[in-house]
């Protein structure tokens, strides 16, 4: 995957905000937890999620 399907349908203000808070939680976030319970994996899927969303609104005739 390239960089541009990984923003695909991304405001350039929420792709902003998403590293800000992706580098916080490396700072401030808590050390080590399982996958389901890490703020930084829910974000991951929550973006994964806003991607594949405006992939399929931009597909749709």
């Amino acid at each position: 995957m390239n960089a541009s399907a990984d923003h695909e349908g991304l405001s350039w203000g929420y792709r902003l905000l998403y590293r800000i808070k992706v580098i916080g939680l490396s700072v401030f976030g808590p050390a080590q937890l399982d996958d389901r319970d890490d703020p930084r994996s829910r974000l991951r899927r929550e973006r994964a999620a806003k991607v594949e969303a405006a992939r399929r609104k931009r597909l749709q005739p």
